[in-house]
Formats: C-alpha cells, structure tokens, sequence
C-alpha cells in the first residue's frame, strides 16, 4: 500500500444530538488515541469530548466548531500497513451549517449518524443534499439502539426515501432498548458480543449465528428472531458492492449504540476496507489527480486560539495531491508571493504535534499571520483556484458596538479573526461607517460575545438593524453602478475583501431595485 492508498478522510455529520461527537470519541478509543471515552451531557461523566474543546463547548454539550482528528488504525486479525485515518467532526447545530458545508469539500467520503428513535431530521436532509451535489458517497450509522427506538425496516425504508439513496444493511441489531443485546455483522457474517462499556474497549466473543451457542448467548426467542431478519435482509436487498458505494449510488448501513460501544468496531473496521482512498479534485483550471507528483492544497477552515496562551491563528489545509514538506517554498496564488511553513501541524483536536511531511487526504494546520483566507489555494508554482467554498448570505443582523473603549485593540484584533474564520461575515456600512454582522443563527451571535469577552478580553454590545438581505453586487455598466450606490447609498456596506453589498431592508425594496437596474447583477453567496 502506498501513502495515498492508506488515507481514509471523512466526516462526521449529523442533525444535533444524535451522538456525532461520542461516536467519533470511541473511533478515537478503537484507534488507540485515548485510553478513556468522554461524553457530551452527561454529568456523572467528569471527562468532556475529546474533540469539543472550546470552553462554549464544554459548558453547552454542542460542538460549534468542526475539530480534526487523525489516528492509525488496523482491524483485528489483519497484518500489513496501518491505515490513516482523519477524521473531522463537524458541529450539528444549523447555526454553524457553513462550517460543515466547507468542511464536506475537503473530504472523500462522509459517515452520517441517525437517532434510532427520531429517524431522518431536517438537518440530516440538508447535509445529505451537500453530499449528493459533491458525490460524495455516504456510510449510515442508526445510533442509540439501546433505547427503545423503531423497527429497523422501517428506519430503512424512512432512509431510502428522505434521502433519495439505496441502501443496503451490513450490521444487525438483536433486539432494542433493554432487549438490546449487541450487533451481527452481515459484512463479514459473524457475531461480535461485547460487554455494554462506555468508556472502555472490551473483550468481543465471536458466535456462529447457525450453532445452538447462539441461543445460549443471546436467549432462544431473540436469536429465533435474528435468523428470520437475515433471511429477510438477504431478500429485499441486492449484494453489497464496494463500486457502488464509492460511486454514491448505495449507502450501507449499520446499526448500534455508540455510547454503550456497540457496533462501533464493526462500523470502522468495514469503513477503512471500503471507502476510498483521496479523489480527483477539480479545480477551475482542471482536475487535480491526488496522485500527481507536485504539491497542491486549499484552505478550507481558519480557526483563531486553538491555544488561548498564544492567541495564533491556525489555517487548514486539504493536501490534495503531491507531497506537503516543512520548510519548502509554496506560492500562495491568490497574493502571488512565496511562502515557507517552519511549523506545519497535524492534530488530535486541540493538541498538536509538528508534522515533517503530509500527503494527499491529510489536513495540515498552518500558522496564520492573516495571510490567508477561505478558499486559498498553495501550490509548487501553477496558478490553480480550488472553488466551492461560498459564504452564504446572512439571514440576521446587528449593529456591533466595542463596549469598553480601552480595549478598541483588542476589538478590532478579535472582529477581524473571527471574521476571516468563517463564524459570520462583517460588513461596514458606507452611510454611517458602523459595523454590522451578519449571521445564519441566533447562537453564532452568543458565540461571538463569549469568544470576544474570554479570547480577547474585549466586550461588544449588540444594536438592532432591520435588514431584509445582503446580497453582493456588480455590473459592467460603470455608469449604472454609480448610480445605483448613489441612489441606495443608506443600504451601501463593503465586506472583508472590499466588496460593494447592499443591505436590503425588505424584500420589496430588494425586488424593485432588481426591476430598476436590469444591468446590475445581485449574488447571494459570496462566490462570483
């Protein structure tokens, strides 16, 4: 196996609560990461998740910023090469959707966790569309199987149709809620009985599921009912196979409960033998091989403090085909200037280790001075432009004021990385020179206050603007524009890169202006 045959990228994505965060802890605990599990919400448990690290993290139960992951990983009984597994595990909460939607573009294939009890939820839906328009091809864990939940047919048959996807079962669940005894694992047809553990890996005791020791290990009735729903599953459903899966066209599934540590090894163990390895990535230039010899890479994420006693900047980096090496020069395309990285990172959350070299599929941290935003490409020389990485426009607004005018420094410094980290998008309004930041939820706005008061000691204070939409504009009639801004120059902003936005107050008004300047062109992502 070589370097890129051994990557495995993905991500985790879910709707809220569904248990994303603890499933990607005990990923971590079969890697040999951590020698205990933590939790999300869980009081008695002392230990927070691993890949939560933020303090707003810690103290709500909710992930508000996508964390990277990486381990080696070999299944049980095989021997050979390790495989490399990154794993990114991205916030839930509809208020940060932008964070996973980028996130989605820098990897190769996707896990998405369901509720075994609620089913397919709104979010679940929006994240799988991403996939569909990317290609991305999908592996299904239904979680939380310990608690009385649906009848697994059913959640398939909910599945196929909410998401507009074939799937096929490759684990089974024995029984449910208290009745839940463990998981038969249809992929390689054997049972793998551990003991219910949330914090530990235990011993697995594997069982034919035609002997009588079947019976004794999961109780008649039960073990009656497990061949009957095989049978059954072999009947509806087509073969699994590996080409149609990597081609997004089937989903498999799997069933178990990441808490109690169910299912879990069946579910990686299958996905480092399937999913696929780093892929082509297209670029507006042409697409990129993963296994051309030169260096290229985008940024897909910017994250300020990962260490509050440094106050640094870390941009990530999809390495998308050659070799990344410390120390070489690389051309920065959109500033054409050279850069060199004397301390490129990888990651285990919010650690850090320095990292000589990466290859394609890895995510490589790099210090920011405020080089870099969004979307940057690097590469050993050629002018390429890795796209898909747009901000949306904002659905709510406010004025944001520096409370404390000691700290305007700090303000300022904290604004502006906040900003370039993708958590919201800041425009200054031409009229009246004040501030106002757009947001695609309510949390994004308590996030920003947290993160302002406890990374950078500044305090702001919200304001109330009714806006309707921002939306960019552009035109190559010159004349018009002119007279355009004239005409709205109350609803004229610039945005970070100094680009003309107008703030639309009401649909109506946004309506009219586009009927009045027909040679006028409104965008509603920021990528044009």
């Amino acid at each position: 196996m070589n370097e890129i045959q051994r990557r495995r990228t993905f991500a985790i994505i879910s709707h809220p609560d569904a248990g994303k965060t603890t499933l990607t802890e005990k990923f971590l605990l079969f890697g040999g990461q951590i020698q205990v599990a933590g939790a999300v919400k869980n009081n008695k448990i002392r230990k927070t998740a691993t890949s939560d690290w933020m303090d707003i993290e810690k103290q709500r139960g909710i992930s508000v910023s996508t964390s990277v992951m990486e381990f080696d990983y070999l299944p049980d009984g095989e021997t050979g090469e390790t495989y490399k597994v990154n794993i990114l595990d991205t916030p839930g909460h509809q208020d940060f959707a932008e964070d996973t939607y980028r996130t989605l573009t820098a990897v190769d294939s996707a896990i998405i966790v369901v509720d075994g009890a609620k089913g397919v939820e709104a979010q679940t839906r929006k994240l799988m569309e991403v996939c569909r328009m990317r290609n991305t091809p999908v592996i299904i864990f239904i979680n939380k199987m310990d608690r009385e939940g649906r009848d697994p047919f059913d959640l398939l048959d909910e599945l196929e149709e909410e998401l507009s996807i074939k799937v096929r079962p490759l684990s089974w669940p024995i029984g449910q809620g208290l009745r839940f005894k463990g998981v038969y694992n249809i992929y390689e047809q054997q049972l793998n009985l551990f003991t219910p553990n949330k914090q530990r890996v235990t011993e697995k005791v594997a069982v034919d599921v035609a002997s009588k020791e079947l019976d004794a290990q999961v109780g008649e009735r039960e073990a009656q009912q497990l061949r009957e729903d095989l049978e059954l599953v072999d009947g509806v459903y087509p073969e699994f196979e590996k080409e149609t899966y990597r081609s997004a066209e089937v989903a498999p599934v799997f069933f178990g409960s990441a808490l109690n540590n169910f299912g879990v090894q069946e579910l990686l163990d299958c996905f480092v033998d399937i999913a696929p390895s780093p892929r082509p990535t297209q670029a507006e230039e042409r697409l990129v091989e993963a296994t051309e010899p030169k260096f290229t890479g985008f940024i897909f994420k910017i994250t300020a403090n990962i260490d509050p006693n440094h106050r640094s900047c870390i941009a990530f980096c999809k390495v998308c085909s050659g070799k990344f090496v410390r120390n070489q020069p690389y051309l920065h395309v959109r500033q054409g200037k050279t850069v060199r990285f004397s301390s490129p990172t990888q990651f285990m959350a919010q650690r850090k280790n320095t990292v000589d070299e990466a290859y394609p599929g890895d995510i490589v941290g790099l210090p920011d001075n405020g080089i870099f935003k969004i979307g940057d490409t690097l590469t050993e020389g050629e002018i390429l432009h890795f796209r898909g990485l747009p901000s949306f426009s904002p659905l709510l607004f406010k004025y944001i004021e520096n409370n404390d005018p000691m700290k305007s420094k700090q303000f300022q410094k904290g604004i502006e990385q906040l900003m370039d980290e993708g958590v919201a998008q800041s425009f200054v309004n031409q009229f009246n020179g004040r501030r106002v930041v757009g947001t695609v939820g309510q949390l994004q706005f308590e996030v920003i206050e947290y993160r302002l008061e406890h990374e950078y000691n500044a305090k702001c204070r919200w304001e109330p603007v009714h806006l309707h939409k921002a939306c960019w504009v552009e035109s190559d009639d010159a004349e018009e524009l002119d007279n355009f801004k004239k005409r709205k120059y109350q609803y004229m902003a610039k945005d970070t890169e100094g680009r003309d936005v107008f703030l639309a107050d009401s649909g109506y008004v946004l309506s009219m202006a586009q009927q009045d300047f027909k040679n006028i062109k409104f965008h509603f992502t920021s990528e044009f």
